[in-house]
Formats: structure tokens, sequence, C-alpha cells
């Protein structure tokens, strides 16, 4: 299943939305990678290793589950996690990739592929649709929590 979807960061017409400067949605992005448990309360137990400017090793634990990715940065531009195929798990990316059409007018580009084809059916084609729910759902909370950070000072 391949899926992207964009969620608008800054819109200069609504005075009800504070905009966040690249820099703080960068580090937002960067944060949600490397201190996933705030955005991701499910998750028991993440550890990183291998950390570096560019780049990051994480092993990430949901119960029994354990899941080893790199999370890769092209700095102030594109969040891209790379999971290697790993037991039942097959492989798998996700980017965060901000978008700047004009300025001050952020947003990010939200895409995943999970190496599998795109033509399924039935109950498959069911599967992917409740998963790209879930991942839209999940990507708003992420803009959300770090719309909350920035408010408390966390990202200045």
């Amino acid at each position: 299943m391949k899926f992207n979807h964009l969620i608008q960061i800054n819109d200069p017409t609504n005075p009800l939305i504070d905009s966040l400067t690249r820099e703080q949605l960068w580090r937002g992005l960067v944060l949600r990678a490397e201190s996933p448990r705030l955005f991701m309360p499910h998750l028991d137990d993440c550890r990183l290793s291998d950390k570096s400017l560019d780049s990051v090793r994480r092993e990430l634990r949901y119960g029994e589950l354990v899941i080893i990715d790199k999370v890769t940065y092209l700095p102030q531009i594109q969040v891209l996690y790379d999971v290697p195929a790993q037991g039942e798990i097959p492989a798998s990316r996700m980017s965060m990739t901000i978008e700047e059409p004009q300025a001050d007018v952020l947003f990010v580009r939200f895409e995943y592929d999970d190496g599998k084809p795109e033509d399924v059916t039935g109950e498959e084609a069911f599967y992917d649709n409740f998963r790209r729910s879930a991942y839209q759902e999940a990507d708003i909370d992420t803009v959300r929590i770090i719309r909350e950070l920035t408010q408390r000072g966390e990202l200045h």
C-alpha cells in the first residue's frame, strides 16, 4: 500500500490557527522520531543508538513485539523512517516532508509505503483503508502535539 496526504500547518487567512516556524515544525518532527512515546502512548519503550546529526537507529517495544528501524534526517526538509524486513514484519518506509509553496505557508506531506502491491482486493483492501485512516489520524495527532509543545515553549 502506498499512501500520502498533506496537513496544512500555517494558514495566513485563518487567525485562529497559531503559526509555526519551519524550525519549530522541524524540531517537532525530530522529537517525534527521538521521543516517540510523547506521540504514541501505546509504545512501551524506545531505545536510541548510533545517533548522529543525520540519522538514528531505534528499537521500539510494543509489549513482546520489537521493531528495529532507522530514521534519517534531511535537515529542515524531511524525516525518513526505514523499517527493514524482520521476522513477520515486511520492509516499509514512511516519510514526513515539510513543504512551503509560498513564504510562511507550511505543510507536511506524510508518505507511507508498506512494500505490498497496490492492486489488492477484498479483505486486504478493507484493511488498507483502515490503515490509511489510522495513519491519517496519527499524523493529525502528531501535528496537534507539536502545536501543544510549541505553545508550552518546549520547541523554541
